[in-house]
């Protein structure tokens, strides 16, 4: 007759995770625990695969040396007993027939028997959170590229670069598409291994990206200053309303399409963005174009566009498309050579 081993035992711990394909198996038993001190097991912690035969309070010892580790510990329990590791832990299981004392210490309850839907709530997190940063580096890079823009360019105008009006406008309809972020694809690579909140990174990005608009930026300011010399206007054009529609126009389209270079770190030929965004860019570059043509340009002090200007406008776009798509990529490997854990 073969034996018959308790549930929570180190032998059928073993065999159960060699089944399931677990690459590296190190097992850590209660009775090891118990010898340990707690700088031994900060230690052990961090390297083991695997821990049986533990108490109650053991549990939570091993909690406790994880997150001090830096890992954000998950643990699931259904009994009295696991009270304490469920408190101890970022995040506390249990299911909907646990007791009572387990159900209060759990932050989630699971009203199905069924752990699939652990794996379909960390995946959507991390579609969450990735979609999350997506938008904060659109805001924080754009904002703090455009007030260097405007901060230069009155420096050197007569003029206000941009009417006040004009700016909440722009802010409108670069927020549009950027309200489809939520529902955006995610790339697997960022779905494989939990991410951190990483402000240091966030602060990076915004520096480098948000001065590479502010160049973009500046080009356009050059190319208003210079294109009347080389193609005079009528005597009669509003200078300062053409110089307005036009920074208006590329700061718009160049806001709205770089978000598809910057939403991704892949090339952006291999990440394909949601439907919902690739519509709602599109519409935001077609109302862009027209506005300066419609009956809403007098309230808002805009003029039409001559030819030579938009198409100015449309080489500084792409330019700073294929540029922005260069950057990203010089900027994630230099980010990779000098923080590979982040």
């Amino acid at each position: 007759m073969s034996p018959t081993y308790p549930v929570d035992n180190k032998l059928v711990a073993k065999h159960m995770a060699e089944s399931v394909g677990m690459p590296r198996i190190e097992i850590v038993s209660g009775d090891e625990v118990a010898r340990m001190s707690d700088a031994a097991l900060l230690n052990r912690a961090n390297r083991t695969t695997i821990f049986a035969e533990v108490d109650p309070n053991q549990k939570e010892r091993i909690i406790l040396a994880l997150k001090k580790r830096g890992h954000v510990v998950g643990y699931m329990g259904d009994g009295i007993n696991d009270a304490p590791p469920l408190h101890a832990a970022d995040v506390g299981i249990s299911v909907n027939n646990a007791a009572d004392v387990a159900k209060d210490a759990a932050e989630f309850v699971l009203l199905k028997q069924d752990l699939s839907v652990l794996h379909a709530g960390i995946v959507e997190g991390r579609k969450t959170f990735a979609n999350t940063l997506k938008y904060i580096f659109m805001a924080v890079s754009a904002n703090f590229g455009n007030m260097f823009s405007v901060a230069g360019a009155s420096l050197f105008l007569t003029f206000l670069p941009m009417l006040p009006k004009q700016i909440l406008l722009i802010n409108f309809l670069t927020d549009f598409p950027e309200f489809t972020i939520a529902g955006d694809n995610v790339d697997e690579i960022l779905v494989k291994k939990p991410r951190r909140w990483d402000v240091a990174f966030i602060r990076r990005f915004m520096l480098v990206f948000g001065a590479l608009s502010s160049v973009f930026d500046y080009l356009t300011f050059g190319a208003l200053l210079l294109l009347p010399r080389i193609i005079p206007l009528p005597s009669d054009t509003n200078s300062e309303a053409l110089f307005h529609t036009t920074w208006f126009v590329e700061s718009i389209l160049s806001a709205t399409f770089v978000v598809l270079v910057l939403r991704t770190r892949l090339p952006f030929f291999k990440s394909l963005p949601s439907r919902l965004m690739i519509v709602a860019t599109l519409i935001v570059g077609a109302v862009t174009v027209i506005l300066p043509y419609t009956p809403l340009a007098h309230p808002l002090e805009f003029v039409p566009l001559p030819g030579i200007y938009l198409l100015a406008v449309a080489g500084i776009v792409v330019l700073y498309f294929l540029s922005a798509e260069v950057t990203k990529r010089a900027f994630f490997r230099w980010h990779e050579r000098h923080y590979p854990d982040a």
